[in-house]
């Protein structure tokens, strides 16, 4: 199949940790011997690694790297709000994305279209293909669907691009349910992300060669956790644990990888209730792994923020899954899809510290439940949750579309 792709997010360089789903899904489509254009905004740093049958198409809209505010979760402030500089270029950036789509549609003869996030980018196609052309397939991402529900004009957009599209995927069976208001035909197919077991795997050594590099006492019990520093992230119930943890002669050494806006409040937070707690930053994605190596205990402290934002499915937790990590997860969207409690991990409700806590304080007593967990959370990716079995239902998808469209 000749498969053009939309998007409006992707790693921009080889390591980097943006919508590595994306990525994903490409190189599996790609691997499969079809081929792909990826059409996504431009940026100063964009670079991605190269893909055997991938061409990208980076479109120009921002007049100076200050405004590069479309895609690439620049765009949204702590994830709950558009930022100011974003809503003057928006108009900008789609009229260009509309023009990069055209083009392509006239340079090339696609079976199918394949966009990520029904806005903009199901939206942005939709308007491009009109109603004749190659059918749309859409998948739905997370903060695609929370727009939708929050802002009437992006609500406006979905529905066009929903009601245009062939086929439409989520990540959780949360984000199925939750398109149908918004104008989805039939409910979407659940296909959860994918993990690169390849890559995300047990590593002892190179975890204890981390803690020393880190200087973390030998005896320390760390807790791990990665992520955008935004609300949906529910960091700041994880610090809240963490406090409770010590009140109970618990001491725990906290780490969180990842950037964002609520870096400053967290570390004032951590200060505040005495929390030892280390912001690594954004840590390449080939680093990683040795993150979750260095940790006794994975946290994935997800929550519905106030304004309704929630996370589809965190790579996060299919990654610690893949390296055997004991972990806490909260109960919300597609987490207990793809962690079963008791089994894999253990889960908590959402924005609980003392439920965290609780759980954090079962795993430090017990190494026998962390490696019971780990072992069975590692199976579980490699039976059911492995990229190869992702890509083999959205190649499933894309291509049921474009044999019923072909005459």
């Amino acid at each position: 199949m000749k498969i053009l792709t939309v998007t409006t997010s992707f790693p921009k360089f080889e390591g980097d940790t943006t919508a590595p789903f994306i990525e994903a899904i490409t190189r599996e489509l790609a691997s499969r011997g079809h081929n792909l254009t990826v059409v996504l905004p431009a940026r100063s740093d964009l670079k991605p690694a190269p893909i055997d049958r991938v061409r990208f198409r980076p479109y120009r809209y921002a007049p100076s790297t200050s405004l590069e505010l479309f895609g690439y979760a620049e765009a949204l402030r702590a994830d709950v709000a558009l930022r100011g500089a974003a809503y003057a270029v928006l108009p900008l950036a789609v009229l260009s994305g509309l023009r990069a789509l055209r083009a392509e549609l006239r340079r090339e003869r696609y079976d199918v279209v394949h966009a990520h996030w029904v806005v903009p980018s199901g939206a942005m196609a939709a308007l491009a293909l009109g109603p004749s052309g190659p059918p749309l397939v859409v998948s739905l991402h997370g903060s695609d669907v929370f727009l939708s529900e929050k802002s009437r004009a992006a609500r406006l957009g979905a529905r066009n691009a929903l009601r245009r599209a062939t086929a439409v995927t989520a990540c959780s069976r949360d984000l199925s349910e939750r398109s149908r208001p918004l104008g989805a035909k039939s409910p979407p197919e659940v296909i959860p992300y994918g993990v690169a077991t390849e890559i995300f795997h047990p590593d002892p050594a190179g975890g204890r060669d981390l803690r020393r590099e880190l200087a973390l006492p030998s005896d320390a019990f760390v807790l791990f956790a990665a992520g955008r520093l935004v609300h949906k992230k529910g960091f700041e119930y994880l610090l809240e644990a963490a406090s409770e943890l010590c009140l109970r002669g618990r001491a725990v050494e906290l780490v969180i990888a990842g950037k964002g806006d609520l870096e400053e409040e967290l570390r004032s937070r951590a200060r505040g209730a005495g929390i030892s707690l280390r912001l690594v930053g954004s840590i390449a994605r080939g680093a990683l792994p040795r993150y979750f190596a260095m940790a006794d205990a994975v946290v994935v402290p997800s929550v519905k923020d106030a304004a309704g934002n929630v996370d589809g499915l965190p790579n996060v937790l299919l990654e610690a899954m893949a390296s055997a990590k004991a972990i806490v997860a909260t109960n919300v969207a597609g987490i207990p899809e793809a962690l079963r409690a008791g089994e894999d991990g253990l889960l908590v409700p959402e924005k609980d510290p003392a439920r965290i806590a609780d759980a954090v304080e079962e795993l430090m007593r017990s190494e026998e439940l962390r490696t019971r967990l780990g072992r069975s959370a590692r199976r579980r990716v490699e039976e059911d949750l492995s990229w190869k079995n992702a890509g083999e239902k959205f190649e499933s998808v894309l291509r049921s579309v474009a044999e019923a469209r072909r005459p």
